[in-house]
Formats: structure tokens, sequence, C-alpha cells
């Protein structure tokens, strides 16, 4: 499958602040590519130069193999879903969706066949007699993408669409937005700082990191087995959890030393320490922890700190000797019911642990071996 979109080397500056620094990116064609990035990472920078609403400082922008770096929005063929639905209030749900084509001066017996298409793609067909005050917001949005669809291109842009939603409606439009990909065969680019919405809809993730694609690939692929700590902080819910380390060579094989544990590290091949410090973050995703229940298996104490209860699992926060607060989650298959204060034994596994170098935050290895405590 080739690249529909291809960013090269692509930096934008606001003065002298550089929020796209030498960014690189390769969109597959016919894919849910989903930007994935924490507030202020430039994912909405990033989109406006893909729309052409702003130019790169430096860089090239590819679309469909031709450089359109100084092509205007027209002439870039792209379809648009915003953030805010920006909806005219005075006009029917029928006129805002169809208010592109208009501009476009198609035909009116086209607009209404496009128009009728794309309302019973997104099931608001029975509203196009109705004005936007009369809707819910989820209807809103659906009039939205609606009407981004209508330009009947291969590449659609969505700008964090959702991100005003409740999470009952962005559930529901999750599968949507999944079966209008596969209807309209086109490329999908979203963007959003949601990492469950991410997970959820993406076939490729991008993790965007001050100004810099980290790296790319399936989602799955990214959550459990992640190149950089920036992915493995910000990608996932809740939270990795991480600790500071320390490399060193015993017989040698090489060992993480941290604060509550030490293991053994088999590093990746291209596992060199920047610089050779020997300090490493180790990080830990919340379902790599186990309770146990049984004295002689436990390797590490903690105090329950803090219980969240979300219905199919509860998140529970652990405070390990006042060194580090972890969260664990727990299933309704394996759930135990805790007290505030009440101190357990937790089991990990040294291949769940992940160990990255604390400067460059490259993944250089990770556990094996058993837990030393």
């Amino acid at each position: 499958m080739g690249s529909i979109v291809e960013f090269h080397g692509v930096t934008k500056r606001y003065g002298k602040t550089e929020i796209l620094k030498e960014l690189d990116l390769k969109i597959p064609e016919n894919d849910f590519t989903v930007v994935y990035g924490l507030p202020s990472s430039g994912k909405s920078v990033l989109l406006r130069v893909l729309m052409g609403l702003e130019f790169p400082d430096e860089g090239d922008i590819l679309l469909r193999g031709q450089d359109v770096r100084k092509r205007p929005p027209n002439e870039r063929n792209l379809g648009y879903i915003p953030q805010d639905f920006a909806l005219f209030p005075q006009k029917t749900i029928f006129e805002n969706i169809a208010y592109p084509l208009r501009l476009m001066r198609r035909p009116d017996g086209e607009i209404r066949g496009i128009v009728q298409r794309a309302a019973e793609m997104l099931s608001i067909d029975d509203l196009l007699g109705k004005l936007p005050t009369q809707l819910s917001g989820g209807q809103k949005q659906r009039v939205a993408i609606a009407r981004g669809i209508v330009k009947e291109t291969d590449i659609y842009v969505f700008d964090d669409p959702l991100a005003g939603l409740d999470f009952k409606l962005r559930e529901k439009l999750f599968d949507d937005l999944k079966m209008l990909r596969e209807r309209l065969s086109s490329t999908f680019i979203y963007t959003t700082s949601d990492p469950l919405e991410t997970l959820s809809l993406a076939t490729t993730v991008a993790v965007l990191h001050e100004g810099r694609v980290q790296e790319i690939g399936f989602p799955e692929e990214l959550y459990m087995n992640p190149s950089m700590l920036s992915t493995m902080e910000i990608l996932g819910f809740p939270i990795a959890n991480t600790i500071s380390g320390t490399l060193v060579t015993r017989d040698g094989e090489v060992w993480c030393e941290t604060g509550l544990f030490s293991f053994q590290v088999e590093q990746t091949e291209s596992g060199e320490m920047d610089e050779g410090n020997g300090q490493v973050v180790v990080g830990l995703r919340a379902e790599s922890l186990t309770p146990v229940e049984n004295e002689g298996e436990s390797l590490l104490k903690a105090e329950v700190f803090l219980r969240e209860d979300l219905g199919a699992e509860e998140i529970v926060t652990l405070d390990f000797q006042g060194r580090v607060a972890w969260t664990m989650v727990q299933t309704d298959v394996d759930r135990t019911a805790y007290d505030l204060g009440d101190i357990i034994g937790v089991k990990i596994e040294s291949g769940a642990l992940f160990v990255f170098d604390a400067r460059s935050g490259r993944r250089i290895g990770k556990g094996k071996g058993t837990l030393h405590v």
C-alpha cells in the first residue's frame, strides 16, 4: 500500500518558536490514521499546513505524489471536519450539509442526491428539514461530518471532532466513523488527544510529541511494545507507571536497579545508552500489576491509596513505600474489594518491564528472569 500523504522535514515556526520540527510522516492510502498527541503537541498546526491554511517554513508536503507546499486549499481536494460544529443556525440541516456543494456551484439535482446519500450514511436523513438549534450535540456532530464528506474526495481530515461530546455519544460515533471509512473507501486523517479514542479508531497511529512524530505503527503494537518513553507515558488509560533506575553489570549480565527492585535486562539490538551514564526509566502498564493473596508469592508490598470503580473494571492507586504511586487495573473477573489503607502483595513479571534511556527516551531493552526485591 502506497502513501497518499507525505510530510518531509516539515518545520513551522511562529516567531522564534518551532511548533513542527523537521516532521516526517507518511500516511497510507485508504487508512484510518490517527495523529495522537497531548495538547500543544502540534496537531492543529499539522492539519493547517496540510489543508493549505498555512505554509510550512521548511520541508515538503506531497498529496497523491504531487508537491503541494505552496498550493492554496482549493487546489488540494481535501474534505474537512472541524472540531466545532460551525453550523449556520439560520439554515436547515439540508442547507448546512449542501453549503460546500453550493460554493462549488454544483447543480441542484446533484446537490439533492449527494446530501441525501451523506445524510443516510450518518442516519440523519430524517433531520434535513430541521434547524441546528433543534438538534442534540451528537446530531450536530453528524451534520458536521456529513458536510465534510459531501466533497467526495479520497482524503478526509478530522480535527478532533468528538472532543465536545460525552462518552456515550463518542462511543457510538466510533463505530459510525469506522463504518463510514469502509463505505467511502477513503483515507481518514484524524487528530485527537484522547488515548481511548485513538486505540478504538485507528488502523495506524502516529504519536506526535513536541512537534515531531515519535513513532508510528499499529495501535496495539505501540501500546504493548513502545519504542519511545513518550509513547508509553501518553498513549493509554490509565497512564503507564514509571520509575527511575540505573544499569549495572554483574557477572557479564546487564541489570537494572530501582528503588523498589532489580532485574536482568534483555537489550534491544540498538540498546546503547546515550553517553553511557546508565540512567534509565522503567515503564510498566497498569494491567501488568497483579495482586497476590498468597504471602509467599508476594514480590512487593503496597498500600491502597485510592480506588476508582469504573463498572467493568476498577483502577486502584498503590503507594509503594512512599517512593512511587502506581495504578493497577482490576477487571470484574478477578476483582477483590480493598479498603483504603490495606497493605497488599503485588506481583510483577519482569517481561512486562520496559527500559528506556533517560536522556533520549529510546527503548533500550526489557526485563527478563526473576524480579529481585
